[in-house]
């Protein structure tokens, strides 16, 4: 069997087995390779007791375009880095950079919850890809950015996962 098949399913299995513990998860978080998707990381409560102000998740390079989705009260700020080479976008135009992160600001009071949406282009190859994500809060912030590695502890502060399937085979 293909090892990477193997990393990606445990992967896959760490992340479906511990999402009570992980407090930054994608709502949906198994893809299909090479498709369009659209899913959300919910933060589940601030830092000990302090309000969220603000999240940035890092957009795997693998992902050329990424869109978020902006919660009532909320702003949000694209960063976007060079491509090295340029790629032709669905409609036919020409991109030569891509969303390298995405930031929300607003005020996430400690004891509510909040879905910040994404869609995207995934990657045709399938696997994981780590979305580090940082939750500023207005006393101090988390770091959610330990990349799971199979077989080893689970990190105390671990990144979102998506873990992409390969998709159904083209004749």
């Amino acid at each position: 069997m293909n090892p990477r098949f193997l990393l990606a399913t445990g992967l896959a299995a760490l992340s479906l087995a511990v999402p009570a513990q992980a407090h930054v998860v994608f709502t949906q978080p198994v893809a299909t390779a090479g498709s369009h998707w659209a899913g959300a990381l919910r933060v589940s409560h601030g830092c000990d007791g302090s309000a969220t102000t603000s999240v940035r998740v890092e957009i795997p390079e693998g992902i050329v375009v990424a869109r978020p989705r902006v919660p009532a009260g909320w702003s949000v700020a694209i960063e976007r880095q060079p491509l090295a080479a340029a790629v032709v976008a669905e409609g036919g135009g020409t991109l030569t950079e891509r969303v390298s992160a995405i930031t929300w600001t607003g005020r996430l009071p400690e004891d509510q919850f909040e879905e910040f949406g994404l869609a995207a282009r995934l990657p045709a190859q399938a696997g994981p890809l780590v979305f580090p994500v940082v939750q500023t809060c207005e006393q101090g912030e988390a770091r959610w950015t330990g990349t799971p590695v199979a077989g080893a502890p689970r990190p105390t502060h671990p990144a979102p996962v998506l873990t992409l399937q390969p998709g159904p085979a083209h004749h």
